[in-house]
């Protein structure tokens, strides 16, 4: 979800307003989402290098989190949707953690769309955190180097049991990973747009939709 702080400064506002504006698209976005048939959707919603910004901007981040959290209790309720949170939370203050466990513990039931939120997310922190879960087992439960396969690798991953994304969009007009999921994107489709998240907008998906329609999909075959 990039670009709330060019789409602040374009506007002569605080990068944290960028951030509000963003925090208010992303439940907009997500609901209209649930509502086309995804299964699974993924938001990168702070990154395990965003730490390195401003204190204000990352305590701003913080504060709209934890007003989320407290929100997510009970937003999402009519709309069925899943909530779980994917990184590592170790970083986070024992209150923040605490509402986190929370809302995942009120939606765990629901029966809707899974809405993965990636919060003090890296994807090669992601990937060291399963190699160091597999030299582990291969030291005390007598695992075989030897053996281990691609799903020893991804069952330990966040993501674990969760097929493989199909799209990736990417708002913002960039073109790269950013490290996000780097090792379940290996045959993603990709999706660059422009415009910056605080104008994302449900026809903006739809187009998202409609140029992945017309990919051909050929998995490295022919």
């Amino acid at each position: 979800m990039d670009g709330n702080g060019r789409w602040a400064k374009k506007r002569a506002l605080p990068r944290s307003i960028g951030h509000k504006f963003g925090a208010q698209n992303f439940r907009k976005i997500t609901r209209y989402i649930s509502k086309t048939g995804v299964k699974i959707l993924t938001l990168y919603a702070f990154s395990t290098e965003n730490w390195k910004r401003p204190l204000e901007e990352v305590n701003a981040l913080m504060g709209l989190f934890r007003q989320y959290l407290i929100d997510s209790l009970t937003d999402f309720r009519e709309d069925d949707i899943k909530v779980v949170f994917i990184g590592d939370r170790s970083a986070f203050d024992p209150k923040l953690v605490e509402l986190i466990n929370e809302t995942e513990e009120v939606a765990k039931n629901r029966k809707g769309m899974l809405l993965n939120i990636a919060m003090n997310y890296g994807s090669r922190d992601e990937i060291l955190r399963a190699v160091k879960m597999l030299c582990r087992d291969v030291r005390d439960k007598g695992l075989d180097p030897d053996l281990i396969t691609e799903n020893d690798i991804a069952s330990r991953l966040y993501t674990a049991h969760e097929p493989d994304p199909d799209l990736i969009i990417r708002t913002g007009g960039e073109f790269r990973l950013s490290n996000f999921m780097l090792y379940q994107s290996a045959y993603s489709e990709f999706y660059s747009t422009e415009t910056l998240w605080p104008d994302f907008h449900e026809e903006d998906f739809d187009k998202a939709i409609i140029e992945f329609n017309h990919r051909s999909r050929r998995f490295g075959g022919v």
